[in-house]
């Protein structure tokens, strides 16, 4: 096909990427690894303190890991537009991806007031209990805070770097950067969206849907699609399909962790599951548990779930989980997550990618969501 760069592969021709999405969500790793010493090594000549006590606790956390579905999605668009070869772009463009997740993350724990992450205390709490340790003067949960907050923009500013490095050595660097653009401002809308929300005491399921789209939807997989899509020269209705099909799947994916961030086990999920019940965090599964327990006149729920509710203790949030399960929202949402699944699925499959592409994003979409796909036998 004339016009294509030599990494890419017309549709119907096989490809020569040894890589499968999976393949790729662990190759990032090893990039990461080479990204974070080149950064740390820079942020010990910058200043040994930042260096020991922020930038490698940064890379701690980055390092330990998580799904990688960033990258993951980000090879199969790649995939679905034809890309083949060297990957190294792709698995770069990964790397930025993860970066921006542990400034997501960071940030995250702060404005929730989380103790866990990844299974292990979240980066506040670390840097606060190290304050106390040391006897340094002030509040420990206060320098805590603040020295998050910086983790958190170190982590942006080397994601930006690592991206737009990546962008200046790609032909299709100028719209590479239009999407990682676009993304940072939807992630950050998505986080003002869901504070205002917990502020104002919403429980609105069109707010929580905005939330989850603003948030994770567009974040965790259409915005991936479309970054290596665009890194195989993809364009048009080709992309409008990844996107299309990267929405849905992403708010499949936030669903299924509403309902685990309710009903999960901390010791697979490496988080509290309390915490989204005691702040009362505005979700898709509260939401439609508010509508259902207002629809039946079920004073009870309704009662549970009120926005005036206070659910710190245990007792209390035992009565919102309990509430959430009589009014049979969880119900709902797993039929939301099999519908918004099937609706991706479908999207995906007038991108023109080839049968194994979408094969592998099937599996990929399975995997993120926890909904049974024609791909399921292919999930790792």
């Amino acid at each position: 096909m004339p016009g294509l760069p030599p990494t890419v592969a017309p549709p119907g021709e096989p490809v020569d990427d040894p890589l499968t999405a999976s393949d790729a969500a662990n190759a990032v790793g090893t990039v990461l690894d080479e990204v974070l010493d080149e950064r740390l090594r820079h942020s010990r000549a910058v200043d040994p303190v930042f260096a020991r006590e922020l930038a490698d606790r940064l890379a701690t956390l980055t390092a330990r890991g998580g799904k990688r579905l960033r990258t993951a999605f980000a090879h199969c668009g790649w995939r679905a537009a034809g890309g083949s070869g060297d990957a190294t772009s792709v698995l770069r463009t990964g790397a930025a991806l993860e970066l921006l997740q542990a400034c997501a993350l960071v940030h995250d724990d702060v404005m929730d007031g989380s103790a866990q992450r990844r299974g292990a205390p979240a980066l506040h709490v670390d840097l606060a209990r190290r304050h106390w340790a040391a006897g340094m003067h002030g509040s420990s949960e206060s320098f805590g805070t603040s020295a998050a907050v910086l983790t958190g923009d170190l982590a942006l500013a080397w994601a930006d770097d690592l991206l737009a490095e990546t962008a200046l050595g790609s032909p299709h660097g100028t719209r590479l950067h239009g999407e990682w653009r676009a993304m940072r401002t939807e992630m950050v809308a998505g986080q003002y969206r869901d504070l205002h929300a917990q502020a104002a005491r919403s429980s609105g399921v069109d707010e929580a849907l905005t939330i989850a789209t603003l948030k994770s939807a567009l974040y965790t997989v259409a915005r991936p699609l479309a970054l290596g899509a665009v890194l195989a020269g993809a364009d048009g209705d080709a992309l409008d399909a990844l996107r299309a099909a990267g929405r849905c799947a992403g708010l499949a994916f936030q669903l299924r962790d509403d309902l685990l961030g309710a009903f999960g086990d901390p010791a697979l999920t490496g988080k509290p599951a309390d915490d989204d019940l005691r702040s009362r965090k505005l979700t898709y599964l509260l939401a439609v548990a508010v509508r259902l327990a207002d629809a039946t006149d079920d004073h009870l729920s309704a009662a549970a779930l009120a926005p005036d509710a206070d659910p710190k203790s245990d007792r209390a949030v035992r009565q919102v989980r309990s509430a959430l399960v009589r009014t049979g929202a969880p119900d709902l949402v797993e039929a939301k997550i099999r519908e918004l699944t099937d609706m991706s699925l479908a999207h995906f499959d007038r991108c023109g990618a080839r049968p194994d592409a979408r094969h592998e994003f099937a599996a990929l979409v399975g995997r993120a969501t926890g909904a049974a796909t024609r791909g399921d036998e292919e999930v790792a």
